[in-house]
C-alpha cells in the first residue's frame, strides 16, 4: 500500500526514502504537524529530489542543469528542427538565450529522417511561433519574407533572443523594425546579436529610439546578414562612425540607408558608405552634428551611379555641399534639403549652374535661407527635367524669382508654395501664364502676402494645361483673385478652397463657370460666406462629372442645396 501523507502544518516538509532511517529525534520534532502511516516492512514509493543531511533537507538539482554552458551549447546547436528547438528555448530564460546564441551556421543539419523523434512526436501539432507570440508586436508576410514589429514596452532583449529561434527554421527574417523600447529592461547589443546570428536573411533593419543599442549590435550584423538591403537609425545616441563602418564593409547590397539624431555618427562612415556600398539607390541625413562637408562630398563624388534620392536636413554643410551635389548628382531624381542654415545663396547658385542635375525631376526646399529670387532662376535654369517644385518657409523669394523660375522651368508640372510670404498675387498670375503648356499642379498653403487687390492686369496666357488648383488657408486669397484664377485656368478637374473664408458668390461662380472640362474634385471646407447659389450652379454646371463635394462648415447652405445636388448629380460622395 502506498504510503498516506497528512500534511497540516506550515514548515514544508519533504518525503523520500524510508522512514525508518530517520533520526528519532526528527521525527519527534515534526509529530505535531504531521501524521504517517507506513505499512511495515515496506519502503515508501514517493520519491523526490531531496536528501537528507543531519536535522537538514537539501535539494538535489536535476542533472541537466549542472551542465556547463559549453556542453548545452553542443547539445542545442545539434537541434535542427524548428520545434524542437522553440521547445527547449521554453523551458527557461537561460536555454533561451544560450539557444539565441548559436549562430545558423554553427546548427548541425541533419541528413537522417526525422520522423522518428520524439520532440517532434510531442509537439506536432504546435506551432513554434506561439513562443514568440504577443500583443505589441506584429508578425506579417511582407515581400515574401517575415516581417517583424516591436514597439515600445514590447521592444525586449527575451523577445528578440524568441524571435531569433522562433523564426530560424523558417529561414528568419526579412524585416524587424524596432519603435522605442522597454524603459526597464530595453533592447541593447545583446538582443540584436541574437537576431543577427539567428537571422542571417536580415533584409531590413529599422532601429527608432533605442538608446541602449550601439556599435557591438551593429557589428553583429554586419558579421552575420550580409544580405541587408535597407538601413534605418533614429535616435540611436550609441552608435557610431564604427558600426557604420562595419555594415558599408559587409553589406554590398545596401540600398536605403536613413540617419537621423544620431550624434556620434559623421563624415568617415560616409566615406565608407560611398566607397562600399556600390547599389545605394536612397540616402537620408537629419540632424547629424558631425556630418560636415567632408562626408558629403565624399559621398557624393564616389556615389554609385543609381543614386536616385537624396534628403540632408538641419545638417552643418556649407555651400560647398552643394556645390558637389550640383556636379557629381547625375543619377539623383528626387532631392529634398532642408534646415540648411549654412548654405548662402551663391551654394544654391552654384547647385543649379553646375548642370550635373540633368535628371532631377523633384526638388523640395525647406527653411534654408539661400534660397532666394537669383538662385531659385539658376536652379530653374539648370534643371531642365525638373517637373516638381516645393518651397516652404522660403522667406526670401518673391513674386519675380518665381516668375523667373517658371519660365527656365519649361517641364514644370507641379508647384507648392507653402508659406512663402513675399509671393503675392501678380507673382502667382504671373507663374501661371509662365507654365500654360505643362503645369497641372498648383497648391498655395499659408501664404499671407496674397492680398485681394482688384487692378489693371497685362493679357496673361492661359494656363490650359492645369486639372488641380489647392489654396489653403491663405485669409488674402478672395473673389477677386479667385476670378482672376479661373479665366486663366478653364480646364480644372480638383478644387481645394478650404480654409478661405474671404471668398464669396462672386469669385466663384466666375471660376465655375469657365471650367470647361467639368469639376470632379470640390473642396468648400470653412468658406463661410458661400451661399446655396453656388452649389445650385455647382450641381447645374458640374453635376455629371462632380464626385466629391465637401461643404462642412459653410454655414449658409441649406436644404436647397442638397436638393440640387440630388437633382443633377448621381455619383456625389
Amino acid at each position: 500500500m502506498p504510503a498516506l501523507v497528512n500534511y497540516s502544518g506550515d514548515d514544508e516538509f519533504y518525503s523520500g526514502g524510508s522512514i525508518y532511517s530517520m533520526d528519532s529525534s526528527l521525527l519527534l520534532s515534526i509529530a505535531s504537524h504531521v501524521d504517517v502511516y507506513c505499512p511495515p516492512r515496506k519502503r515508501s514509493r514517493i520519491s523526490a529530489p531531496f536528501v537528507f543531511r543531519g536535522h537538514e533537507f537539501e535539494e538535489k538539482k536535476p542533472s541537466i542543469e549542472v551542465l556547463p554552458d559549453e556542453c548545452l551549447f553542443e547539445i542545442f546547436r545539434r537541434l535542427s528542427a524548428g520545434q524542437e528547438r522553440s521547445a527547449c528555448a521554453c523551458v527557461s530564460k537561460h536555454w533561451l538565450m544560450l539557444l539565441s546564441s548559436v549562430r545558423n551556421s554553427e546548427i548541425c543539419k541533419s541528413t537522417g529522417s526525422q520522423g522518428g523523434s520524439a520532440l517532434n512526436k510531442v509537439y506536432e501539432s504546435s506551432n513554434d511561433i506561439e513562443m514568440i507570440s504577443g500583443d505589441g508586436d506584429q508578425e506579417l508576410e511582407s515581400d515574401g519574407y517575415l516581417t517583424r514589429c516591436l514597439e515600445g514596452k514590447k521592444a525586449t532583449d527575451i523577445r528578440l533572443a524568441a524571435i531569433a529561434v522562433g523564426t530560424s527554421s523558417r529561414g528568419g527574417l526579412g524585416k524587424l523594425s524596432i519603435r522605442g523600447s522597454n524603459s526597464n529592461r530595453g533592447v541593447t547589443n545583446l538582443g540584436l546579436s541574437a537576431i543577427a546570428r539567428g537571422c542571417p536573411s536580415l533584409r531590413v533593419l529599422s532601429l527608432w529610439n533605442v538608446p541602449s543599442i550601439g556599435d557591438g549590435g551593429l557589428l553583429e550584423i554586419a558579421r552575420e546578414c550580409h544580405l541587408l538591403e535597407k538601413l534605418d537609425l533614429c535616435q540611436c545616441p550609441l552608435i557610431s562612425n564604427k558600426g557604420l563602418m562595419a555594415i558599408a564593409e559587409k553589406c554590398p547590397n545596401l540600398t536605403a540607408l536613413t540617419i537621423e539624431s544620431c550624434s556620434k555618427i559623421g563624415n568617415e562612415s560616409l566615406q565608407a558608405i560611398g566607397r562600399c556600398c556600390p547599389k545605394l539607390q536612397s540616402i537620408t541625413l537629419r540632424d547629424c552634428p558631425l556630418v560636415g562637408d567632408q562626408g558629403v562630398a565624399s559621398l557624393f563624388s564616389s556615389a554609385s551611379p543609381v543614386l536616385t534620392k537624396v534628403k540632408l536636413q538641419a545638417l552643418k554643410i556649407s555651400d560647398f555641399s552643394l556645390a558637389v551635389i550640383g556636379h557629381y548628382g547625375k543619377a539623383v531624381v528626387n532631392l529634398i534639403l532642408g534646415g540648411l542654415q549654412n548654405v548662402s545663396e551663391r551654394g544654391f547658385w552654384v547647385m543649379g549652374n553646375a548642370q550635373g542635375l540633368q535628371r532631377l525631376a523633384s526638388l523640395t526646399i525647406t527653411s534654408c535661407r539661400g534660397t532666394t529670387d537669383v538662385s531659385l532662376e539658376a536652379i530653374g535654369k539648370g534643371c531642365l527635367n525638373l517637373k516638381q517644385m516645393c518651397l516652404r518657409k522660403c522667406y526670401f523669394v518673391s513674386d519675380d524669382g518665381l516668375v523667373a523660375f517658371t519660365k527656365a522651368a519649361r517641364s514644370l508640372e507641379s508647384l507648392q508654395l507653402e508659406e512663402c510670404n513675399r509671393i503675392t498675387q501678380s507673382g502667382i498670375l504671373g507663374a501661371l501664364s509662365n507654365c500654360g503648356s505643362k503645369l497641372k499642379s498648383l497648391s498655395l498653403v499659408k501664404c499671407m502676402g496674397i492680398k485681394d487687390l482688384a487692378f489693371e492686369t497685362p493679357m496673361l496666357s492661359p494656363c490650359n494645361s492645369l486639372r488641380s488648383l489647392s489654396i489653403r488657408c491663405c485669409p488674402g486669397f478672395g473673389s477677386v483673385s479667385l476670378a482672376m484664377v479661373g479665366k486663366l485656368c478653364p480646364q480644372l478637374h480638383h478644387i481645394d478652397l478650404s480654409g478661405l473664408y474671404g471668398i464669396t458668390d462672386t469669385g466663384l461662380l466666375p471660376l465655375l463657370e469657365s471650367c470647361e472640362a467639368g469639376l470632379v474634385k470640390v473642396n468648400l471646407s470653412g468658406c463661410l460666406n458661400l451661399t446655396d447659389e453656388v452649389v445650385v450652379t455647382l450641381a447645374r454646371l458640374h453635376g455629371g462629372t462632380l464626385e466629391v463635394l465637401n461643404l462642412d462648415g459653410c454655414r449658409k447652405i441649406t436644404d436647397a442645396s442638397l436638393v440640387a445636388i440630388a437633382d443633377n448629380s448621381s455619383c456625389t460622395q
